[in-house]
């Protein structure tokens, strides 16, 4: 591995911000070449000496951070880090830059500003080191509305019904994390809305932005796509989106499946956590379900995947070249819990061909069942 520093960038309007984020990834040994306070000032800098990750605020004067972000990715594709304050507007907004191609982001208070930012667990050095290897290429482009994105998934595993043998009601189980708000779009929008199965799915993000997720996904898609809620029916043509800052977790009720959506602790760091809902998947499900794990950071889902697949579930993986953080499907390929490695393009067709089989039965066209 290299030891040469990442190259950063902070643009943010606050002097005290730029400060204190710049001292953190200085101290954890990169080197921030480049602050501005707008992005007016930032872009001659920028163009002078392009950094390897940009940190940026979201509400600037003059240009806000989302209409630079378009600009510079239209010019010069660069992993962003957002940083910017959570609230109802700024959820949006932030959503809206992640569909235009940020990598990640990070949030800061409106309270405790000072503490978060002199905080080295703030999430925003891990979260410029994931960026400074996100693989921009497989980054697939923006569509043409803004995004709003969210996760969610249910907490410990709780005993549930074993998987009933047959049922006509199908279940795809998606996971994903950095770089997953644009990949899901891109699979979703792949598929045709009168798909046989329902879907659940678990995207590592906090509270608040699930909603606005889940009605930007409807509006491109053509699914009914919804926050999740606690007993929410799992049918065909509907995706389940897991709300943020809470797990999901599938349930059988006699040949139907309903999602459970609780608080709970932390597994693998994340809340939601896709080993959550796949492990319940898993149990409720068995070879009446398919697994899809894609771009992320980590393992989280890698050992539900696993159990899914010993289960009898269909189990497939996104490949390295077309994911933007190649940390969860490597995870995932490693404990041999993927029946197939895919690129994103693959992997619509090959869901499409397993739901065309029983349960039980293995498509000859699609191999490594």
């Amino acid at each position: 591995m290299s030891s040469t520093p990442i190259r950063v960038a902070v643009v943010d309007d606050s002097a005290i911000v730029r400060k204190h984020l710049s001292g953190l990834l200085e101290a954890a040994g990169m080197q921030v070449i480049i602050t501005a306070s707008d992005p007016l000032f930032a872009f001659p800098k920028l163009r002078a000496d392009w950094p390897d990750v940009l940190v940026l605020d979201v509400e600037m004067p003059r240009m806000d951070g989302i209409s630079f972000l378009r600009q510079l990715m239209a010019e010069h594709p660069l992993p962003v880090v957002m940083c910017s304050t959570l609230t109802e507007a700024g959820a949006e907004t932030t959503l809206q830059a992640l569909a235009a191609g940020a990598v990640s982001f990070v949030t800061k208070p409106k309270m405790g500003l000072k503490d978060f930012l002199e905080d080295e667990g703030n999430g925003l050095v891990a979260a410029v080191r994931a960026a400074s290897r996100a693989n921009l290429r497989a980054m697939p482009r923006a569509l043409a509305q803004p995004v709003n994105l969210s996760p969610a998934a249910l907490s410990a595993a709780v005993a549930a019904p074993r998987a009933m043998a047959e049922t006509t009601d199908r279940v795809i189980a998606v996971g994903s994390s950095t770089g997953g708000v644009q990949t899901f779009e891109s699979l979703l929008c792949s598929l045709p809305n009168t798909l046989a199965a329902g879907i659940v799915l678990v995207q590592h993000m906090p509270a608040g932005f699930t909603a606005g997720m889940a009605a930007r996904l409807a509006r491109v898609s053509g699914f009914d796509v919804i926050e999740a809620r606690d007993g929410d029916r799992v049918y065909p043509g509907r995706v389940l989106v897991a709300p943020g800052g809470k797990h999901m977790q599938l349930r059988r009720s006699g040949a139907q499946y309903l999602v459970e959506v609780k608080d709970g602790p932390l597994v693998n760091h994340h809340k939601p956590s896709v080993d959550v809902l796949f492990k319940s998947v898993a149990q409720c499900a068995g070879r009446n379900a398919l697994g899809v794990i894609l771009t992320g950071m980590g393992d989280d889902g890698a050992r539900g995947l696993l159990e899914m697949r010993k289960a009898g579930a269909y189990t497939v993986a996104q490949d390295e070249a077309s994911c933007v953080v190649y940390g969860m499907p490597k995870a995932a390929f490693e404990l041999g819990a993927a029946a197939q490695v895919l690129a994103l393009s693959a992997i619509p067709g090959a869901l499409l061909q397993r739901l065309s089989a029983s349960p039980s039965g293995t498509p000859s066209s699609v191999p490594g069942g």
